[in-house]
């Protein structure tokens, strides 16, 4: 964005200008492009507001995946409380899922070769979390903190942006299947659970 971000009605036409574009993408898909004129005419504004704000496609895109981040991000951090990495997985799946858009921008973006892009925007509180459950005997000691939250962020992120087609390909609803993959992954998520973890996850 210019001139440091947009304030007041400039803050609300940003948002609306990414709501348009996040639109957009759902509808026409990720192989139908991106055009900021067309992003412009969804929002119904001044097509030259857009090109104020945003300068290029992957500048909004950037601009609507923080936005879309830091929702969820929030909303992550008032449920966040120590517990088995085990169970872990189903709030990561779950918020993943309620959040599907940033994903699927991060996935888009990083297919584009953006050099800007953090998939991974909240990575020290979450490896903090991680090193505070290891020191209380939540997480193995032996476990890699770093393989962990990559593999735990990668099949999030697998299994939301492929999750319709699978349900589809299996002949089963979404929400069943979802059900399913989150009872197994926490099966092989426990794997990593310390010695000492007995703690009750309500």
């Amino acid at each position: 964005m210019t001139n440091g971000g947009p304030s007041g009605d400039a803050e609300l036409t940003a948002q609306t200008l990414e709501r348009a574009a996040l639109e957009l993408l759902r509808r026409d898909g990720v192989l139908g492009g991106l055009n900021l004129r067309e992003v412009a005419d969804q929002a119904g504004v001044n097509r030259g507001l857009v090109y104020h704000y945003f300068g290029s496609r992957g500048d909004l895109l950037r601009s609507a995946l923080r936005r879309n981040v830091r929702e969820r991000v929030s909303a992550m951090r008032i449920h966040n409380r120590p517990m088995r990495t085990g169970a872990r997985i189903r709030e990561a799946v779950k918020s993943g899922i309620r959040y599907a858009s940033s994903i699927r921008l991060a996935a888009l973006l990083v297919l584009d070769g953006d050099k800007q892009l953090r998939v991974m925007p909240d990575l020290e509180r979450t490896q903090e979390q991680f090193r505070r459950e290891q020191d209380a005997g939540l997480i193995g000691r032996d476990v890699d903190l770093v393989a962990l939250h990559a593999v735990l962020h990668s099949l999030v992120a697998g299994y939301v942006l492929s999750r319709s087609h699978l349900a589809k390909e299996f002949g089963v609803g979404v929400r069943e299947l979802d059900e399913r993959f989150i009872a197994l992954a926490e099966r092989c998520f426990s794997a990593v659970d310390g010695p000492l973890a007995d703690v009750s996850d309500d």
